[in-house]
């Protein structure tokens, strides 16, 4: 659905891709199950009225709050989250944590929600494990285009929005022990992470090392395997705390 006038900011904001919302392979009438977690009655029911509306979308249920969101998403097994981040009791992250690790290997994506734009919990979001954030006023057409793209398997920021997420949260992070897991690369996947950190595209990317597009696309893909995280968003938030970069570190605009 092509967005309307003032959305086309928000959703460059959010990184979701405008040229070729959808790539040629994803139909729009893919089936697509949502579960949407949030305390208050009006903000589900606003939600599953637009989510309804689309074509191969359904809504599998509404929790009420993070432990009836972990319970629910582990019954009816739904494609995307729509998680609330502040809700009583247990909140949206740790519901997010608990969803995720138990679902595995199976394909989930969580779409935080929060009223403010850039808060301190869009960090302990992503690491946590969610595909990206929206802001509870968004408008229809975001909303849709946003579930869509983090059904297919994409993060829902943009490199460059990523890497500036994630420099102005890594600075307060409390400092952890690099990944096992970073030994697995081989010395060019390491460059690739490094420069996915540091916010590039894959056709930067490509442009910096002298590549194949298509390669790079290799190359971040056996990355994230290696590494065993969902999507590139996560690989950059395990790159700042293994200490590849730094805030700072190769700033790029965005």
């Amino acid at each position: 659905m092509a967005p309307r006038g003032d959305a086309r900011d928000r959703l460059s904001l959010y990184g979701l891709p405008m040229a070729d919302p959808l790539p040629p392979s994803v139909s729009a009438d893919e089936p697509i199950s949502v579960l949407v977690a949030d305390d208050q009655a009006l903000v589900r029911a606003g939600f599953r009225a637009i989510l309804e509306q689309q074509p191969g979308i359904t809504v599998a249920g509404e929790a009420i709050d993070g432990r009836d969101a972990v319970h629910l998403a582990s019954h009816r097994h739904p494609d995307v989250v729509l998680m609330d981040i502040r809700m009583p009791g247990m909140d949206g992250l740790e519901a997010t944590r608990r969803i995720l690790a138990e679902a595995g290997d199976e394909p989930i994506a969580v779409l935080m929600l929060t009223t403010f734009d850039l808060n301190e919990y869009v960090y302990e979001a992503l690491r946590a494990g969610a595909s990206g954030f929206l802001l509870k006023d968004v408008v229809p057409e975001d909303l849709i285009a946003a579930v869509r793209v983090v059904a297919r398997g994409d993060a829902l920021i943009a490199p460059a929005i990523t890497k500036r997420l994630i420099e102005q949260f890594a600075r307060t992070a409390p400092p952890s022990m690099p990944p096992a897991e970073l030994a697995l690369l081989t010395p060019r996947e390491l460059e690739v992470l490094t420069l996915v950190a540091r916010g590039m595209s894959n056709a930067e990317i490509a442009g910096e090392l002298v590549l194949s597009e298509a390669t790079v696309k290799t190359h971040v893909k056996r990355v994230l395997t290696k590494l065993g995280v969902r999507d590139r968003v996560q690989a950059v938030v395990m790159a700042y705390e293994a200490g590849l970069v730094a805030p700072g570190d190769g700033a790029r605009q965005a």
